[in-house]
């Protein structure tokens, strides 16, 4: 197949419907936007089952819940919000802000959320006159393609240039890198080979990195029960395939027993004896700390112990194994995409700090971490240790993407890390990323020209 003529096609198109887009007003592109959230929240349960019997990862449950909950999430981010001519002005410098599109924006698209990914990046790419270009996993190109032809279809009874998203029908690695050489803005959403290759497309490029969100309980934390049903239910989330769901507890050594008391009360699995440590890691990890086993990601947790040979009463939903070693030690530090989670015990909360610290050099530097504690002194002190870009207090991981709306973080499918991932951004992907903005600068009026002495000596600063 020619890949170079497939994608030369798209191309021209995108650059028609780009050019149609530009004379688009503020008013007419949220319309646009709107239309598309409505239209994913219309198809949200459809696209739930078909995502999981593509895939074959996650749980419909939760996929229907992020599907329905995402739309809101988007519009929320978006709306009065400005993306189109003049933005905004800084009258102290005497600047105006104007925006531009960026043009055509590859996204490749995950297995793990084919359909929310393109709603955020679609939308936020769109909030900017761009057009949008999706690159999807093989295992998920039904339920990409289908997410793009409802945004399609939706924008064609407003009235919208055709080609505002364009899918690749029949993935492959040479078309995806072509794609992304072709296009002005690269977003990759999606695993570690995938976000290289948007790094190397030569292409402005806004990747994201592994998770691995570490839990921080302080010892004087007053309520234990709802930190454990929180983090529970965030490590099992969708099967535990988000990138921001919880990974561990680590918990001083004066509450561990009653931490312990209650898991098993909420129903947990806690393993803690080396025969089913060993099975465990010897499923989960088969390379010791090589790879991650791709069989039990995004699947239960009865279908993860049955896997590894270990029997759990049914309806278990969480397994939780106590650990002895840290980091790079022991590769039950890791991420795991699945609904198993390590317990960690410290000597107290400087003692947790180290261990978490350990934990995410090793894997998920850059991304998530949570704390639960009601001293600010600590919460402080720990988001100056650790090397995270979303540090979240008092609620589950998967806020991280904020889609209860529930934090301040901007609602998004994307989680930069920052420069300890290798990531252009440490922050949730908006809208705002994906345009450029100009900057008309006006000459100072007279006495407002800072001098030498008003620079060194004075009051003028920039």
């Amino acid at each position: 197949m020619d890949y170079q003529k497939q994608v030369d096609e798209m191309v021209t198109k995108a650059r028609k419907a780009l050019a149609e887009l530009e004379s688009y007003s503020q008013e007419e592109i949220d319309r646009l936007c709107k239309v598309c959230c409505q239209a994913f929240a219309e198809h949200a349960e459809e696209l739930a089952e078909e995502a999981v019997a593509e895939t074959g990862l996650g749980n419909v449950p939760d996929k229907i819940a992020k599907n329905t909950g995402s739309p809101d999430g988007v519009w929320y981010a978006i709306k009065n919000k400005p993306s189109v001519g003049v933005i905004g002005e800084d009258p102290k410098r005497h600047i105006k802000f104007v925006a531009h599109p960026k043009g055509i924006i590859s996204c490749v698209i995950p297995t793990t959320n084919p359909n929310i990914t393109i709603l955020f990046n679609g939308v936020y790419a769109l909030k900017g006159r761009n057009v949008i270009l999706c690159a999807p996993h093989p295992r998920a190109k039904k339920s990409t393609l289908h997410t793009c032809q409802i945004f399609n279809e939706a924008l064609k009874k407003a009235g919208a240039p055709d080609n505002i998203f364009q899918c690749v029908e029949e993935p492959a690695v040479e078309l995806t890198q072509a794609m992304m050489a072709a296009s002005d803005t690269v977003l990759g959403t999606g695993g570690p080979s995938m976000v290289k290759a948007a790094y190397s497309s030569g292409k402005p490029a806004y990747g994201v990195g592994p998770g691995n969100s570490q839990t921080i309980v302080d010892e004087d934390y007053d309520d234990l029960e709802k930190m454990v049903a929180d983090t529970l239910f965030a490590n099992r989330f969708d099967n535990g395939i988000i990138c921001a769901c919880n990974r561990s507890f680590i918990t001083p050594e004066s509450i561990a027993d009653k931490v312990v008391d209650i898991m098993k009360d909420q129903g947990v699995y806690y393993i803690d004896n080396d025969e089913e440590r060993d099975k465990l890691r010897d499923c989960l990890f088969p390379e010791g700390y090589g790879k991650l086993n791709g069989k039990p990601v995004g699947q239960s947790a009865e279908q993860v112990a049955e896997m590894a040979g270990i029997k759990v009463p049914e309806g278990t939903k969480n397994i939780v194994v106590r650990i002895y070693k840290n980091g790079k030690d022991e590769p039950l530090c890791r991420e795991k995409m699945m609904p198993v989670a390590a317990h960690i015990v410290s000597r107290d909360f400087d003692d947790s700090l180290r261990l978490a610290k350990e934990n995410l050099l090793a894997e998920g530097a850059g991304h998530s971490s949570v704390i639960w504690t009601n001293d600010e002194a600590k919460i402080e002190k720990a988001a100056e240790m650790l090397p995270v870009s979303r540090f979240l207090v008092n609620v589950p991981g998967v806020f991280c993407a904020n889609p209860a709306l529930a934090v301040g973080l901007v609602p998004t499918a994307t989680l930069g890390c920052g420069s300890w991932a290798g990531c252009s951004v440490a922050e949730n992907l908006g809208y705002e990323d994906l345009i450029n903005i100009s900057r008309i600068a006006y000459k100072y009026p007279d006495g407002e020209i800072p001098d030498h002495d008003a620079v060194w000596n004075g009051t003028a600063e920039f």
